[in-house]
């Protein structure tokens, strides 16, 4: 890392009441190459205390591709962030890359199966609803199910 920096992959979980609607915050931790495992594993277990098993599975698979992203086009690290709200699951995903060209087309199209990579938001796109915020500073995306 340049400049002596450390990427934080260690797990801060908060967990609040869920009080009028407000979000009660599974994890938030950040994540680098080395822990993409981690957050696969992390995202399992935490999301399979409030959900069936068909939806931790989507939950993982989800925050699998985006932080893949996020390492692969978004600076090498990133930061997720699982919350509960209103009979809905949110997986956030952010990073600090040079954002995204065309956030309201990415990922609307299969890319050809001749193509090495272009799924990751295809597949999020297909099991969630999804929400794309992104700049020259970066991106931040969440992914949206039901419970």
């Amino acid at each position: 890392m340049a400049n002596g920096e450390r990427t934080d992959t260690s797990p801060a979980v908060r967990e609040t009441e869920p009080a009028g609607g407000s979000p009660e915050v599974l994890v938030e931790q950040g994540f680098d190459e080395d822990s993409l495992y981690g957050v696969r594993a992390t995202v399992a277990a935490h999301v399979s205390t409030v959900a069936d098993a068909r939806t931790v599975d989507t939950m993982v698979l989800i925050a699998h591709e985006l932080a893949s992203n996020s390492v692969r086009h978004g600076g090498g690290t990133g930061r997720l962030r699982l919350w509960l709200a209103d009979g809905l699951l949110h997986c956030e995903v952010s990073d600090a890359g040079t954002g995204l060209d065309d956030p309201a087309h990415a990922g609307h199209t299969l890319p050809a199966p001749s193509l090495p990579g272009g799924r990751g938001l295809w597949i999020a796109r297909q099991l969630s609803e999804l929400s794309i915020v992104t700049s020259p500073a970066g991106s931040t995306i969440t992914a949206t199910v039901p419970l």
